[in-house]
């Protein structure tokens, strides 16, 4: 499905265009910590004619048949071009993107868009003092066959960096 861009959508977000929509899939999660699971998720790219994407997103845990078991995590936050496309390092775009977690902490991500590739890596973690330790994240966004392929690696619990979760998600809007 094409991309059509609003008149309204400003020109710092064009490099990130081709995010918006609704996406749904499913994808696997494990770590050492956890016994590995599919899940199933819903992420949604917005914006409202000012510079930044609104980003949701809201996964559940999956049985044997796919059928949904319980939630498991949910997301929200922002995506900011704060520079001009094309001035990173590399010829990409820089990007930021602002995530919390309704499970005690908030991420700041920093890093590069480059045609339908983002990657990300965490500036900051903050948590509260009832969250469980985490620590830093890379992530990687792709559009794949027309599909949002992502990756997230974690260091937490006393772990080092390693892969934590990753889904294919088809646009439905």
């Amino acid at each position: 499905m094409p991309i059509e861009l609003s008149t309204d959508l400003p020109q710092p977000l064009v490099p990130l265009a081709w995010l918006i929509g609704r996406w749904e899939g499913a994808g696997v999660v494990g770590y050492p910590t956890i016994e590995e699971a599919n899940f199933g998720q819903e992420v949604e790219f917005s914006h409202d004619g000012r510079p930044f994407l609104s980003y949701t997103s809201r996964t559940w845990l999956l049985d044997a048949e796919g059928a949904k078991v319980r939630p498991l995590a949910t997301e929200t936050g922002f995506w900011r071009v704060p520079g001009q496309p094309g001035a990173a390092e590399g010829g990409g775009t820089e990007v930021e993107f602002l995530l919390a977690h309704p499970t005690g902490f908030v991420e700041i991500y920093v890093g590069t868009v480059n045609g339908p590739r983002i990657d990300l890596i965490t500036d900051l973690v903050a948590r509260t003092a009832t969250a469980k330790e985490y620590t830093s994240a890379k992530r990687m966004y792709g559009l794949v066959e027309s599909d949002l392929l992502w990756v997230l690696d974690m260091a937490a619990m006393g772990q080092p960096l390693q892969s934590h979760a990753s889904a294919r998600l088809k646009r439905t809007s």
